[in-house]
């Protein structure tokens, strides 16, 4: 299926699950492929490809290394394996997203897949595998955001790697306004441990671009590209939106308090009257509430602050009281921590509570309408 035809002229098809870029003249390529990977001015196509075997079915490679398979994978693709170069996903490719901008004679587009619903991560965070001794230390799950991006002009070597940075960046800007959650730490996601980035660059054209940076045209139309290509191929491919993250749990499940965690304390109360099912409808009413969306958010990124030093244990327990006290949530009672953990463990074990007791207090007034509805008819 031809997806686009690029303003050079070179087709962007998708076939035998992957997205293939066919190039019709001399393109210069800084890319993260296993084979063929690094700065190259000798490749004819590259591919984005979806590594996965179906639902339920365990994704493999077809050789010993990833390298070896993406050998594979091009000649199964019709390419030259010693001219093409590519990068896996889980995503569907069917999910693509396609940006172009445009600024005089310079056209840049990105074409998009990506994930990051159980493999979003942090930079810094844990890392699962030691390739100095060849073995997992924990097997990520699957989740990859890939981007080829286009570039109709030609570009320096310096410059071909700047938009590398550039595009990393303007993915990191849409993860950030997603809100998206590092499943390794309580941070918020930059990315997924298996992201790939391909550049392509035109090197027949007769204008000669050194700069990919902020401050230069060309990493303003990279930066708006990638940034609108991830926000909607996330979207595509999970539904994560703006729209699906306005919930309460989505805001704070990084930091552990999820339906399960509040269910087990709720279960094990003395209070807890409902079945599993009416607790999950009453904990959905409750927390797409606006206001508490809201309040949560600020006290989520109170915690952040926190943790990365920006303000101090005594600063946060005392703006967090005041968030607690517009939720309807019990304070803290002017408990002062002990250190970093202990404020985390005191503001965590709060908003905790506070859910409860919200939980608590909405079904007391549900009974309570039970019970005055069924006065209303018996009289």
């Amino acid at each position: 299926m031809l997806l686009t035809t690029l303003c050079t002229g070179e087709e962007v098809h998708r076939f035998k699950k992957s997205i293939v870029v066919f190039f019709n003249g001399k393109r210069k390529t800084l890319t993260t492929s296993p084979h063929n990977g690094g700065y190259r001015e000798n490749l004819t196509a590259v591919f984005n490809n979806d590594a996965t075997r179906g639902a339920g079915v365990a994704t493999k490679l077809d050789a010993p290394t990833y390298a070896e398979h993406m050998v594979l994978l091009s000649k199964k693709l019709g390419l030259d394996p010693d001219r093409s170069a590519g990068i896996s996903t889980a995503a569907q490719m069917e999910k693509v997203s396609i940006k172009s901008e445009s600024y005089k004679d310079i056209t840049v587009t990105a074409i998009v897949t990506g994930g990051v619903e159980v493999n979003g991560g942090r930079a810094g965070d844990p890392a699962s595998w030691d390739e100095l001794e060849s073995k997992a230390i924990e097997q990520p799950p699957h989740g990859t955001i890939n981007i080829i991006l286009h570039i109709n002009v030609d570009l320096s070597e310096g410059a071909l790697a700047r938009a590398i940075v550039m595009s990393t960046e303007a993915k990191s800007v849409a993860l950030q306004e997603l809100l998206a959650p590092s499943k390794y730490s309580m941070g918020l996601a930059t990315g997924s441990g298996t992201d790939g980035t391909i550049i392509i660059a035109n090197a027949d054209s007769n204008i000669h671009l050194t700069n990919a940076g902020n401050h230069v045209k060309l990493g303003e139309l990279i930066a708006r590209t990638v940034k609108d290509a991830v926000t909607e191929t996330l979207c595509l491919q999970t539904g994560l939106s703006p729209e699906s993250q306005h919930d309460v749990l989505k805001r704070i499940d990084r930091f552990g308090i999820t339906d399960d965690l509040l269910w087990e304390k709720y279960a094990s109360s003395p209070n807890g009257g409902l079945n599993r099912a009416r607790f999950s409808d009453r904990l959905d009413e409750l927390t797409c509430r606006d206001e508490l969306v809201t309040f949560t958010s600020l006290y989520a990124h109170l915690i952040d602050q926190l943790m990365w030093g920006l303000l101090s244990s005594s600063e946060v327990v005392q703006a967090a009281d005041v968030l607690l006290n517009a939720m309807d949530m019990p304070l803290l009672a002017d408990k002062q921590p002990a250190d970093k953990s202990d404020c985390l463990h005191m503001l965590l074990g709060a908003l905790i509570c506070g859910l409860l007791s919200l939980l608590g207090a909405n079904e007391a007034k549900n009974a309570k309408d039970q019970v005055m509805t069924e006065t209303d008819d018996n009289i």
